[in-house]
């Protein structure tokens, strides 16, 4: 069945409001709206006001209500606008839902999951264009998942849900009209990152928004003669290492593609694991693909040119490859 992301994310929120009662959603507009990015569409009349709830402006208060409802037995499914409002609620989910299992000696777990919009390319100025996948990723207490494909946009929910303590998606704003064929076995393994093109030559790792460009890089160079794996590492927190360093045992080089900006990024970490793992495996030195130390411009063209693109991406494998 031929479905966009969109629609993948829709079936998994319907499916885990069918099957659990406990199950809820809540965020701004996600009711008589449908969702800022119509993934709730339909839902409201669906399963009612109680089940499908619309919060006030106040990122703080009702991801605190979250937290709350999932202490007291509920499974709360919290959508963020995007990524950049998360930060008003940043002490709810770092300095609670992270560390109550902890601080409670694992009494009382918290399982809460937020989806959150992240990403650039859509010209909606500095402010709303952030990628701070990383800020998450840094903090122990939770998962942290990046679907980029349909497949994973629907199966990565339910066993989100399952998880005692909270899990944070990443929905790439530019993969919400992203149409694929999703698959008979969509189910997803929310430990292990997943190889979605076999190559000899390089390897390289994306994630969410990033996918894409490094797949259409890999047919471009494969057009040349350069065959290279891509790596769609998609749980962020806690990085599968085993299959990245797997992946450069068989390639001899790497090359990581994130959107965030290149000091302290995720890519940062990645190229270091790579390093204390399989070092004597490498054939090049590790090179990222990342945005530009800048905020995010609004101009278009400006904005293209501060984002990791197919052909930054090339040239940084082609350079590796000496070709």
């Amino acid at each position: 069945m031929r479905m966009s992301y969109r629609e993948a994310l829709r079936l998994a929120l319907r499916e885990a409001l069918q099957n659990d009662a406990r199950v809820f959603l809540m965020g701004e507009d996600v009711g008589r709206y449908g969702g800022s990015y119509a993934v709730s569409k339909g839902l409201l009349e669906e399963f009612g006001p109680e089940r499908i709830r619309d919060t006030p402006l106040s990122e703080l208060g009702f991801v605190g209500a979250g937290v709350g409802a999932a202490l007291g037995g509920l499974r709360p499914i919290v959508e963020v606008m995007t990524v950049n409002f998360s930060l008003l609620a940043l002490d709810q989910i770092v300095n609670s839902a992270a560390l109550l299992r902890h601080m409670s000696g694992g009494q009382c777990s918290v399982p809460l999951v937020l989806r959150m919009a992240t990403g650039a390319g859509r010209q909606l100025g500095a402010q709303h264009s952030h990628s701070l996948e990383n800020w998450y990723a840094h903090i122990p207490g939770i998962r942290v998942l990046a679907p980029a494909t349909v497949a994973d946009a629907r199966g990565m929910l339910a066993p989100a849900l399952a998880d005692l303590d909270p899990v944070v998606i990443f929905e790439h704003a530019q993969l919400y009209n992203l149409e694929d064929e999703l698959p008979d076995d969509w189910r997803c393994d929310i430990a292990r990152a997943a190889v979605r093109r076999a190559g000899a030559q390089a390897s390289v790792f994306a994630y969410g928004g990033c996918l894409p460009k490094a797949l259409q890089a890999a047919e471009e160079l494969a057009a040349q003669g350069v065959e290279v794996e891509v790596v769609d590492l998609r749980v962020l927190r806690p990085l599968d290492i085993d299959t990245v360093a797997a992946s450069v045992r068989r390639t001899h080089r790497a090359v990581v593609v994130d959107e965030g900006w290149r000091s302290g990024s995720l890519a940062a970490e990645l190229i270091a694991r790579i390093v204390e793992t399989c070092f004597y495996e490498l054939d090049a030195p590790p090179a990222r693909v990342c945005s530009e130390e800048v905020p995010i411009p609004y101009a278009k063209h400006l904005e293209e040119a501060a984002l990791p693109q197919v052909p930054k991406i090339v040239a940084a494998v082609k350079e590796l490859l000496n070709v």
